[in-house]
């Protein structure tokens, strides 16, 4: 080697060596942990330190010490209520007879995942409350049932000024009551901005579901709601003063209630990342609190922390917040609210087993529809006798649909038929089943209820698993539930068929009569399981209702009966009926336009 590049190397290690030898070592970072003991001494960010004049704490030996970040947890019967002095709000909300699918703790409020933020404004800005380390007296308790507990947090300024939280925890029930008052601190005509941000986490079993769901509710004049959607983000804001806001999980509610002075200009949001595999949607609510109330001490609000289930909710104070329950369209919603929710509920006090509850309740509801039943099927064994007469029609005028439909019209006419009566029995059953369907997918009495080899009546029975995911809706399951469904409704469609005569027109209504279920198979396959075993059970009770009506009626007395009525109609003894008035104005209508066209034809052929 070169002598110089010797000489170089030589001198580069020579000063690596002195560099290590003279330069003082770096200071170790503190540890995670010692900067949390050492929180007390840490300072306020500029961008949010207080008001020297106004909301500086006392600096004494008692404030040093509660500058250390202390919980305090409150048991009651239903819930572990977790608090801190670090902001003076709740850090943990667990509900004691609630599972999550895979029989984990339920939280609503979780540590980690949960956030509140209160800037309160003053002369030289906003100050972060929830920032702040307060004070209280308050000590861990468990509650019995009649029993509650009043948390409140306060912090004391300079100037005799302070702030306070308090929070009243009863021994039953999801309501915690709360209030926030100040002492001279803050600016009257400003509003404090109350955060909340609250990552839902999974409960239930199937997250795209989950995320068709999830929403945030609001009420100002009537109940509004956050657009869902299981793969974009969604905003709203609204100026309508707000008097309560809840966070809708499926099942469950995490939510603040305005008492006099509802929320001022309020915006949500719901974040949603469809990779996440344990976070449904981030869902985040600000709004505005009066200082004005405040100042006075009667800012007082209600958080709801709990199921979302109907009889629970309606007994909360506040205007319409029963609505968190979706029963269904406008006309469906007095079914559910004054028929079929008191009877489900009456119900359970007696059935401690859902799926002998649902089979009840179709027993119940198919009683209470037997006489519609009846009717509906001596219309079909009347259009049955008639078939006969109603295929020679068709026969004789096979090409010209208008004739035939005179010709059968005089038939109904003559015997005294409306072809409608068969249809008007299952149309005033419809509002019952469409009821049900808005209802049972909203039931959490459901929720986590096994039968037969369903583990959980509120989501589907997934009786086999696909290795592929098969689109609009039916996953990459097959419901055993939903399967018998379609075969009972294929069933009782070919029942049907049987007895119920081919009716001219474009749409075959016999072959859609089993068309119709294998398409709803499709639709239902991820249904509640609760659901398509209620539908499946009543196919089969009616079917049974059917199949015994069947033995009582007598066809040959209808026979008669037809034939009595055809005389009495020809001789003009038998008193028309609407239906049969309405006949005769159409038939004759019918005529007068055939003339008419019949006229312009020859008209036509003179010119």
């Amino acid at each position: 080697m070169d002598k110089n590049f010797i000489i170089g190397l030589v001198l580069i290690m020579l000063m690596l060596i002195g560099y290590q030898l003279l330069v003082p070592k770096p200071v170790e970072p503190t540890p995670v942990a010692q900067v949390k003991k050492d929180a007390s001494t840490a300072s306020v960010p500029s961008s949010i330190a207080p008001d020297s004049t106004q909301l500086t704490p006392i600096t004494n030996d008692t404030a040093a010490v509660a500058a250390v970040a202390k919980d305090l947890v409150i048991e009651t019967k239903d819930a572990r209520v977790v608090f801190s002095n670090k902001g003076g709000v709740m850090k943990e909300v667990l509900l004691k007879n609630y599972k999550t699918y895979d029989q984990k703790p339920l939280y609503l409020i979780a540590e980690n995942h949960n956030q509140f933020r209160i800037d309160f404004p003053t002369q030289t800005g906003d100050v972060r409350l929830t920032d702040q380390f307060f004070s209280t007296d308050a000590t861990d308790q468990t509650l019995a049932e009649k029993d509650s507990a009043v948390i409140t947090y306060r912090i004391d300024l300079k100037n005799n000024q302070s702030i306070e939280q308090t929070y009243v925890v009863r021994g039953t029930g999801y309501v915690i009551d709360y209030g926030i008052k100040s002492n001279g601190a803050g600016l009257s005509d400003k509003s404090v901005r109350f955060d909340w941000s609250n990552d839902l986490l999974q409960l239930e079993n199937d997250m795209s579901k989950n995320r068709e769901v999830v929403t945030i509710n609001y009420y100002t004049d009537d109940l509004q709601s956050l657009a869902t959607s299981p793969t974009s983000n969604e905003e709203a804001k609204t100026a309508d003063p707000v008097k309560w806001f809840t966070i809708k999980h499926k099942y469950f509610l995490a939510g603040l209630i305005a008492d006099k002075h509802p929320f001022s200009n309020v915006e949500m949001r719901a974040d949603v990342n469809p990779s996440d595999s344990v976070i449904v949607k981030t869902m985040k609510v600000s709004a505005g609190i009066p200082m004005s109330a405040i100042q006075k001490g009667d800012a007082n609000y209600q958080f709801y922390l709990g199921p979302n289930e109907y009889h629970v909710v309606d007994k909360v104070k506040a205007e319409n917040f029963d609505q968190n329950v979706y029963l269904g369209y406008a006309f469906l919603k007095p079914i559910n609210k004054f028929v079929l929710v008191p009877l489900f509920n009456f119900l359970e006090k007696f059935i401690s087993n859902y799926g002998l509850l649902i089979i009840c309740l179709v027993l119940f509801v198919k009683t209470l529809l037997t006489p519609l039943t009846y009717k509906s099927y001596i219309s079909m064994a009347k259009m049955k006798l008639l078939a006969p007469e109603l295929e020679q029609i068709r026969a004789q005028n096979p090409d010209d649909l208008a004739k035939q439909q005179q010709d059968q019209m005089k038939l109904y006419q003559q015997v005294g038929v409306s072809p409608l009566s068969g249809c008007v029995p299952v149309l005033a059953t419809m509002p019952i089943l469409f009821s049900l369907f808005f209802l049972f997918p909203n039931l959490i009495e459901l929720r986590q209820q096994s039968f037969l080899w369903a583990s959980d009546l509120s989501t589907y029975d997934s009786f086999i698993k696909l290795p592929f995911t098969v689109p609009f809706g039916v996953g990459n399951h097959i419901s055993l539930f939903t399967v018998l469904m379609t075969a009972s409704s294929i069933g009782y469609a070919y029942y049907n068929n049987q007895i119920t005569p081919t009716q001219p027109g474009p749409v075959n209504m016999k072959v859609l009569g089993y068309i119709m279920p294998l398409m709803f198979m499709f639709v239902l396959n991820s249904f509640p399981a609760g659901l398509t075993f209620y539908y499946f059970v009543s196919n089969v009770v009616t079917i049974a209702q059917q199949l015994l009506i069947k033995r009582f009626v007598n066809e040959d007395k209808i026979r008669n009966i037809l034939e009595e009525n055809r005389k009495k109609n020809a001789n003009g003894e038998k008193k028309q009926t609407k239906f049969q008035k309405y006949l005769e104005k159409s038939l004759q209508a019918a005529e007068e336009a055939k003339k008419k066209q019949a006229e312009l034809e020859k008209r036509s052929k003179k010119k």
